[in-house]
C-alpha cells in the first residue's frame, strides 16, 4: 500500500497518533488544518492524490455531549462530519475508513455482533450510530467498530496508573463488561483490512481475553504493577454516579464478537498481554 495517497483525520487524537506512526508518509491532519464539519473546507482540499480516508476524528465526551453546546458538538463532528467525508469519498471513489464504538448499543446484548441493530443510549451514541449510518453510505467503506480505547494520552489505564503510583486504593464500577482496546491493536486490524483487501463493511475490533469489569482491570493492572497490597472496592455504575448531574447513560455489556474479523486471517492478541506491555512502558 502506499500510504502516501493516505489522509489521516483527527491525527492528534490516541488512535491518530498510532495511524500517524503507522503509515508516517500519510497527510495528517488535526481540526485546525481540516475542519471536516465544514463543507467548503472539504470542497477546497486537494483530493488529486488521495486514494483513503483514514477518520479517527471523534467528539468522545460522553457526559459532556449531554450538555446543550456538546450536542452541537457531537453531532457535528460525529455525524454531520461523517457525511461530508461520504459525499467526498463518493466523488472521488476513495476508500473510507470510519471509528464506531460499543456505545451504538444499549448494551442489552452480549457479544455484540456487527449485525446487531443500533440501539443507542445516549447523545454520544446517537451520533455515533448517525455517523455509522453516514460512512454505510459510501461503497468503499470499513466501519470498524470498538470499545474501550488505550493509547498515547489520557485514559483509564494511565488513571489507574497513576493511583497505583500513589499507593491509593481505588472505587471503581464491576457492572460495566468488555474488553480494553489498544490503539497497536486497532492500527493492526485496519492495516490488516487494508493490505488483505477484506471485504467492505463494518468490523468488531478489539483486543480478545476474557471481558472484565473496569474493577477486574483495575485489579490487573495493580497486580501487573506488583501492587497487590492496594484493594479495588466494587460499585455499581448506579452508584457511581449518584451524586453527579449531566452524566450520560452507558451500555452495561460492551464486549464484541471477533469472529468475522478473524475469519479473514486476523489473529487477535489478549489484552492482559497488551496492557502488560502498556503499563510496563512509557505511555505518559
Amino acid at each position: 500500500m502506499d500510504d502516501s495517497k493516505f489522509l489521516i483525520v483527527g491525527a492528534n487524537g490516541q488512535l491518530g497518533k498510532a495511524l500517524t506512526a503507522q503509515y508516517p508518509q500519510a497527510t495528517a491532519v488535526d481540526r485546525a488544518a481540516l475542519d471536516i464539519s465544514d463543507k467548503s473546507a472539504l470542497e477546497a482540499f486537494d483530493w488529486s492524490n488521495i486514494t483513503h480516508i483514514l477518520n479517527a476524528a471523534a467528539y468522545t465526551n460522553v457526559d459532556g455531549a449531554e450538555t446543550n453546546e456538546g450536542r452541537v458538538a457531537a453531532w457535528a463532528i460525529n455525524a454531520t462530519a461523517v457525511a461530508n467525508l461520504t459525499t467526498i469519498a463518493n466523488r472521488h471513489g476513495l476508500t473510507l475508513v470510519h471509528i464506531s464504538s460499543d456505545y451504538v448499543f444499549d448494551g442489552t446484548n452480549t457479544p455484540h455482533t456487527e449485525a446487531e441493530p443500533l440501539s443507542p443510549l445516549s447523545v454520544y451514541g446517537a451520533s455515533k450510530a448517525a455517523g455509522d449510518v453516514a460512512a454505510g453510505l459510501t461503497p468503499k467503506h470499513y466501519i470498524v467498530r470498538t470499545s474501550w480505547v488505550i493509547g498515547e494520552g489520557k485514559n483509564f489505564v494511565q488513571t489507574m496508573v497513576g493511583l497505583a503510583q500513589k499507593d491509593i486504593s481505588p472505587t471503581v464500577v464491576h457492572d460495566q463488561i468488555g474488553r480494553l482496546t489498544f490503539t497497536s491493536e486497532l492500527v493492526k486490524a485496519i492495516d490488516h483490512l487494508l493490505a488483505s483487501e477484506s471485504p467492505f463493511g463494518t468490523y468488531n475490533v478489539s483486543n480478545e481475553g476474557e471481558s472484565a469489569s473496569w474493577a477486574d482491570i483495575t485489579r490487573e493492572i495493580f497486580s501487573q504493577l506488583g501492587k497487590d497490597n492496594l484493594t479495588v472496592t466494587n460499585t455499581t455504575t448506579k452508584e457511581y454516579f449518584a451524586q453527579k448531574e449531566g452524566i450520560a447513560p452507558r451500555p452495561l455489556e460492551s464486549s464484541l464478537d471477533l469472529s468475522k474479523i478473524q475469519s479473514t486471517g486476523f489473529t487477535s492478541t489478549d489484552w492482559k498481554t497488551d496492557l502488560l506491555n502498556y503499563v510496563k512502558g512509557d505511555n505518559s
